[in-house]
């Protein structure tokens, strides 16, 4: 019954189109943005994270960074660990 209705619907031309025929690419780039947009604000408004804050203040600038995370950068952007500066 499904495909007899799709291809009834798709021989239909009096159907107008309940889409705009955007690509994939656009949609996935304004979902990023968005994600981008919504995960800045969650950082700015946060109390926490202050010193990590310093050196990452925004969002879109820690992602364009390929970081190799180990341990002493891990101490030193958070703050935490046995450091004397």
């Amino acid at each position: 019954m499904a495909d007899q209705q799709a291809k009834e619907a798709a021989r239909n031309k009096k159907i107008e189109e309940c889409y705009m025929k955007i690509p994939k690419s656009v949609v996935m780039t304004e979902q990023k943005e968005q994600s981008v947009m919504w995960w800045q604000r969650e950082w700015t408004e946060t109390t926490k994270g202050v010193i990590t804050k310093v050196f990452f203040p925004k969002i879109e600038d820690r992602l364009k960074f390929r970081i190799n995370v180990t341990p002493n950068f891990t101490a030193i952007v958070t703050g935490h660990g046995n450091i004397k500066a």
